[in-house]
């Protein structure tokens, strides 16, 4: 086992599991059900506690807190988690809550994601892989955001609200609907901006692909027939194309908001 750091002055519950070359910084407190697994660095002054597994290679900044009791009038106590996966980088002052006995008691951060500072993760929260909140954003309890997400700063995202997967969502933006994978929404109540082309782009999806998108998406937000139909048609017409499939299988999901949807028609960019 590699060497582990704990510097004199932070305190590590006697029962806590820590893997290989840790390191835990000055007036850190890491509580005994923690799991940090090999080179966690908690750098100074991080609380880190309840049953809290924080993955390989995550570095956790000062003054965040850690897997303490959700902000929840319901939550009484129950045994829930919080798993936060690898090369996370979790900036000052974020705090992220447990799960609660009515969101499955799990709080669940993928690999790979940065947290500005100041951010917040509620309870029963699923975030996926490559997930960027940038500073003072707000996520409520049983949010869904899917991989490679990226929220501009003081954004706010209400209770239940899905965000599929390569989102973008604009600075201050407030979300209280579901934003469909790809889609990029601004406002407050946030609209339907179009497609995150320049995500796509960045992340080098094939060219043709993005333009068969842009085609569906015109075709599902348009005025005609209702969403329901237009849906329909695009899963049949774009049967072949797996990004219009994953738009399509998100809007026909169950879900306990509505659908955020664009302010005037189809039109972007």
């Amino acid at each position: 086992m590699g060497h582990v750091q704990v510097h004199p002055t932070a305190v590590v519950g006697p029962k806590a599991r820590i893997g290989a070359n840790v390191k835990i910084g000055p007036y850190s407190v890491v509580g005994d059900d923690v799991v940090l697994h090999d080179d966690v660095e908690l750098l100074s002054h991080v609380v880190v506690t309840g049953r809290t597994e924080i993955g390989a290679s995550t570095r956790i900044f000062p003054f965040a807190s850690i897997g303490h009791q959700p902000q929840d009038l319901k939550y009484a106590g129950e045994p829930s988690r919080l798993v936060i996966g690898e090369r996370c980088v979790i900036r000052e002052n974020v705090t992220i809550n447990p799960g609660t006995r009515a969101g499955g008691m799990e709080t669940r951060v993928g690999n790979d994601c940065l947290l500005m500072a100041s951010s917040h993760v509620a309870h029963d929260c699923k975030l996926g892989n490559n997930v960027v909140l940038a500073n003072y954003v707000g996520l409520a309890g049983h949010s869904v955001i899917g991989d490679y997400v990226a929220f501009g700063g003081m954004c706010a995202v209400h209770q239940f609200v899905r965000i599929g997967a390569h989102a973008f969502i604009g600075a201050q933006s407030m979300i209280d609907a579901d934003v469909i994978p790809y889609g990029m929404a601004v406002g407050n109540r946030a609209k339907l901006a179009g497609l995150n082309l320049v995500g796509l782009k960045r992340r080098k999806f094939d060219r043709e692909a993005i333009h068969t998108l842009r085609t569906a998406y015109r075709m599902i937000f348009s005025s005609e027939g209702t969403l329901r139909e237009r849906v329909e048609d695009a899963a049949t017409m774009f049967k072949n194309e797996p990004l219009v499939q994953d738009v399509v299988s998100f809007v026909a999901a169950s879900s306990d908001r509505p659908l955020c949807m664009p302010r005037n028609g189809a039109s972007e960019e």
